[in-house]
């Protein structure tokens, strides 16, 4: 009997539907939140298999790097540099202290996105699209139509470099601050990528050079607390498309990372700023950096807020080819993936959605 009621459920449930209807209220998860749900949409609901607790152990966490003084002291420098080093080799991921944005401008830049997202529906709706050639895109995952599961997760999308929106076109929640906070991520950007290239042996302006910080897109994500937090993720298992992200978060936690076949927590460092290698970078490193996944878990507590900034060439003009960085090959360590163009990765990524699976494997070799 109960095989049956299942069949007739299933044959019932028509999750285009249910997708379309729920992206049409542009008001995204916290338009649900609001409405005062009890328990979550079926289109969240996310497969056993991928919510997997992760470990208790908090003898393996990632590394904390230190920047102060790295400009101005050789020695100190030489210690990020390994530092830096071994982490993205090892981890892909490491924290950043005394790295130069104040603490005030971190707390207004999670305070602005906030602000975003709790501001009127129908003043933030305008800003509700699927079209990404816009400066500013708001939505409710970017793969809700392509993905398996949807996120438990509502974002703002905005790309700030090269050719920066004009102020007007920024949510006035948020525009100032964006403008701030944007230039100073830009400059702490550069200086990680200057101890990148140093930690290839390269020289500092190596990776700047090649474009790898042209481009920078803000994504404002915003987790509400939700009623059954065992069944969904705020954010599926991926990696990042770009070469760099920095990520500011708030103090409620929910990111982890996948080391050695275990989802590790990372837990927020008052003022902190979470760095990862993207796929790009381990492109261009043939390996030598590791583009790691993780996830957001979703939670009763919320919301949760986020800012990642993501580092890469500016998407629509750039025909620039990249592949493993010719001073990093040797017979014994030949390239082992073809070249791409940023625009061709991103494309692929974004229409592979966020499956679980890896989108380098397309570019091996």
């Amino acid at each position: 009997m109960s095989a049956s009621v299942s069949q007739l459920n299933e044959s019932h449930y028509n999750r285009a539907a249910e997708l379309k209807a729920f992206d049409d209220t542009k008001a995204g998860v916290k338009g649900l939140v609001d409405a005062g749900i009890s328990t979550i949409p079926r289109i969240f609901i996310h497969p056993p298999h991928t919510l997997e607790p992760s470990t208790t152990s908090r003898s393996n966490s990632i590394p904390v790097v230190d920047l102060n003084d790295v400009q101005k002291d050789q020695r100190l420098r030489a210690v990020a540099v390994e530092e830096v080093r071994a982490a993205s080799n090892k981890w892909g991921f490491f924290q950043v202290v005394n790295h130069g944005i104040p603490v005030p401008v971190l707390e207004e830049m999670l305070a602005g996105a906030r602000r975003f997202y709790e501001q009127d529906h129908k003043v933030k709706e305008e800003y509700y699209t699927r079209d990404f050639s816009r400066r500013v895109v708001y939505n409710c995952n970017f793969d809700l139509f392509s993905g398996p599961a949807a996120n438990w997760r509502d974002t703002v999308y905005i790309t700030m470099a090269p050719r920066p929106p004009q102020p007007n076109e920024l949510p006035s929640a948020c525009r100032e601050i964006l403008i701030e906070y944007s230039k100073q991520v830009m400059r702490l950007g550069q200086l990680l990528l200057e101890l990148l290239s140093e930690a290839f042996g390269l020289k500092p302006s190596y990776l700047s050079d090649i474009g790898c910080a042209e481009g920078l897109a803000v994504l404002c994500h915003y987790y509400p607390a939700c009623p059954r937090p065992e069944l969904t993720l705020g954010t599926s298992k991926h990696t990042d498309n770009n070469f760099l992200t920095v990520l500011l978060q708030d103090q409620i936690g929910g990111l982890q990372v996948l080391h050695q076949d275990q989802w590790f927590d990372i837990p927020p460092v008052p003022g902190a700023l979470v760095v990862n290698v993207g796929d790009l970078l381990q492109l261009i490193s043939n390996d030598k950096f590791r583009s790691v996944e993780h996830r957001v878990t979703a939670n009763s507590i919320g919301p949760r807020v986020s800012v990642a900034c993501f580092f890469s060439t500016g998407v629509e003009q750039s025909t620039r080819m990249y592949g493993p960085i010719k001073e990093l090959l040797s017979e014994e360590d030949p390239p082992r993936y073809r070249e791409t163009t940023v625009r061709e990765y991103i494309a692929h990524f974004n229409n592979k959605g966020l499956d679980g699976t890896s989108p380098l494997l397309p570019f091996r070799l």
